[in-house]
């Protein structure tokens, strides 16, 4: 792709061996396009895009949507007749968020869940509609920021999109939580009639399945719909793949950190805590970057082969 870049590279031992390799791997659907294009473009985006710069605008407005998006959720949970429906979902917070901060809410999250606030249920209706349009729009914002992405959607239909897309998200979660509620009492029942064992091992690797489709689905779900010159014709995509793998491995690695070697807590004591979860937040942010990326760069390619051809 860029001459200066592959004569720099072949002049190094082994790498220029490994970019000859990548040149004669062909990416199907990329119009004949090798893996080293695909590569390089990736990179460039990632290089000249100010990815940590544009994952901490992101962060900061997730995060300032974050409460009252879980405030709005778990003041609607009394009013949901499903059974278990609050437990599950207690679960897939936890699930959600890094260790030990799920604990430091406790206390405010089940007084809610036991209590009905009306007052609060309308103060947090339309404070999380704001918040969560805000940290919806961060995120659209930094897809379009990218070093790959040429044409924006004006302000106003753009808020109007993330208001959109964060109404459907929270649907996604609750629906999500729903299934799984479900799912147990298929499992209990299957576990009645004999036809399996072990219940505790198919609720777990069930919950799992689950928690993972959620991202999954989240993920696509903005990269479709996030840009308006990003376009697939597949709901799932290279770049909600990528995200999904390193999420999960984000969350086990970050999981073995916050227990083992970081000390939050000892050095700021209970505002570790929003620090720890603030760190979590920029990871994550910043994962969603490299997916929406790896798109951006695949849909740059398939643009200029096509205009050559």
């Amino acid at each position: 792709m860029t001459k200066e870049i592959e004569d720099s590279l072949d002049k190094i031992p082994i790498i220029n061996w490994i970019v000859r390799l990548a040149k004669k791997v062909k990416i199907p659907g990329l119009l004949g396009m090798s893996l080293y294009d695909v590569i390089e473009m990736y990179v460039i985006g990632i290089v000249k895009g100010a990815l940590t710069s544009r994952a901490g605008g992101i962060a900061f407005s997730f995060f300032m949507a974050l409460f009252p998006f879980l405030l709005f959720i778990l003041t609607l949970i009394p009013f949901v007749p499903i059974e278990n429906f609050q437990g599950d979902f207690l679960f897939m917070i936890e699930k959600l968020l890094p260790p030990n901060t799920a604990e430091s809410v406790d206390g405010v999250i089940n007084d809610i869940i036991n209590n009905r606030y009306g007052g609060l249920l309308s103060f947090g209706f339309i404070a999380s509609i704001f918040l969560m349009t805000n940290g919806v729009n961060a995120i659209l914002g930094g897809f379009e920021y990218s070093y790959h992405v040429k044409e924006m959607r004006s302000i106003l239909r753009q808020y109007f999109i993330s208001m959109g897309m964060a109404i459907l998200l929270s649907f996604i979660l609750v629906f999500t939580v729903a299934i799984i509620v479900y799912f147990q009492i298929g499992i209990e029942n299957l576990m009645i009639k004999g036809w399996l064992k072990d219940e505790v091992f198919w609720i777990e690797k069930g919950q799992f399945l689950f928690f993972v489709l959620l991202i999954f689905v989240s993920v696509s779900f903005l990269y479709k719909y996030g840009t308006k010159e990003i376009k697939y014709n597949s709901f799932f995509t290279p770049g909600s793949i990528l995200t999904t793998i390193l999420t999960l491995l984000m969350f086990k690695l970050f999981s073995v950190y916050v227990l083992k070697f970081a000390t939050y807590n000892e050095l700021y004591g209970s505002i570790g805590t929003l620090l720890v979860l603030m760190l979590f937040v920029w990871l994550n942010s910043i994962i969603l970057l490299l997916g929406f990326e790896l798109n951006a760069s695949m849909s740059k390619l398939k643009r200029s082969h096509s205009k050559f051809k």
